[in-house]
């Protein structure tokens, strides 16, 4: 990949499979990752929040990471997610992801602690200075409850290998600057692509490119190429998939699990407490969400 598109324009942060039991679904994952890559994906990010990362131990962390490498590691990106709460943790898991052999390591704000500007720079610097892997920092204050601001991502501009952002703050004229700065920026948001690809990103990191890969990869190609208004008409025909999947309360891994479930790439959708199964009535929803975008 060139350095201003350090892990290519499509990304999907992609769903972990799960036995009856709950034990991971080693074989199963490696199908998924399977799926996105024969479907448009350039990589997957693995063990981010839509892998359930927070539900899942270190060990089960490499296994997976281990299991997806095989499976696409010769013909697609693999970024690990790293991002926990604890900065001791994250750094663990970015020396076991560089053991692995994987392309880089996603890193979001930590949740729940809520550090201020400080700690987060503390934080990244700790998880930069312990892997040469490249990183992509995510920043995701719905779920974190902490922006990361400008002068943090300026600081962090001393790392040569701190070279992208995955941006779900919706403050897209920040990719500007971001861009200015440097990085390499993906919209961390489906519906906002458009937007972010205005202001200077270079691809998206998705959760609805388990059930729209190529069609999200044509979108992209079409806005590169100068044809915009061809972007828009897929991203307009992608509107009822946008909602279905990530415009409802209990969305992510639940919805993108039963996507694949309605796809065939998966016999269920079992997901790790605290998120429950959509049930029928959600899958429903779901299904006629992405039949009204073509993707059924």
């Amino acid at each position: 990949m060139s350095s201003n598109v350090p892990f290519g324009r499509l990304l999907t942060a992609m769903a972990t499979a799960f036995h009856q039991d709950g034990s991971v679904d080693l074989d199963g994952t490696a199908r998924i990752a399977a799926h996105l890559v024969d479907h448009g994906n350039d990589g997957v990010v693995v063990s981010g929040t839509t892998g359930e990362s927070p539900t899942t131990s270190v060990a089960e962390d490499a296994e997976i990471l281990r299991a997806v490498q095989d499976a696409v590691g010769d013909c697609a990106t693999v970024i690990a997610g790293v991002g926990t709460n604890a900065t001791a943790h994250s750094v663990e898991l970015a020396r076991q992801a560089e053991k692995v052999g994987v392309d880089g390591v996603l890193l979001v704000s930590p949740y729940y602690n809520k550090p201020g500007q400080v700690g987060l720079r503390h934080h990244f610097t700790s998880v930069a200075e312990a892997t040469d892997l490249p990183v992509m920092l995510y920043d995701v204050p719905g779920r974190t409850a902490t922006l990361i601001e400008l002068e943090t991502y300026e600081a962090l501009r001393a790392y040569d290998h701190v070279v992208s952002v995955k941006d779900a703050s919706g403050l897209l004229p920040r990719a500007a600057q971001l861009t200015e700065m440097g990085y390499a920026v993906y919209s961390g948001d489906d519906v906002a692509t458009l937007g972010y690809l205005a202001y200077g990103g270079v691809g998206l990191v998705s959760v609805v490119a388990h059930a729209a890969g190529h069609q999200l990869a044509s979108m992209l190609d079409a806005w590169v190429r100068g044809d915009h208004a061809e972007a828009l008409r897929v991203h307009t025909s992608l509107l009822p998939a946008f909602d279905a999947v990530m415009g409802v309360p209990n969305y992510g891994a639940t919805t993108a699990k039963a996507a694949l479930e309605l796809l065939g790439v998966l016999d269920n959708r079992r997901v790790r407490g605290p998120l429950v199964a959509l049930d029928d009535d959600e899958v429903g929803a779901l299904r006629a969400g992405l039949a009204a975008a073509g993707l059924l």
